[in-house]
């Protein structure tokens, strides 16, 4: 997404293009998307990591072998790019 947003500042007439900036706004979309999608199994890796320690649960996810799930992390480099 940098490497996009540095080109349209090189060149401006790509920059004020229907097309380009139908295009940003997409792909910002789907990243809003994908960090709501992270969010979520994020909170469900949590609910399950908990069931996986509480009694009774812990029961029944010892006897059938159970793991803690780990969570989905973006790298920091990725963050820094946003």
């Amino acid at each position: 997404m940098g490497r996009l947003v540095a080109l349209a500042e090189d060149y401006p007439d790509l920059k004020a293009n229907e097309n380009f900036l139908e295009l940003q706004r997409e792909l910002s979309d789907t990243e809003d998307k994908i960090e709501s999608a992270r969010r979520f199994y994020n909170g469900a890796t949590r609910e399950l990591n908990t069931a996986i320690e509480s009694f009774p649960s812990s029961i029944v996810a010892g006897a059938f072998r159970f793991e803690k799930a780990n969570y989905f992390e973006i790298e920091t480099a990725d963050r820094c790019r946003r």
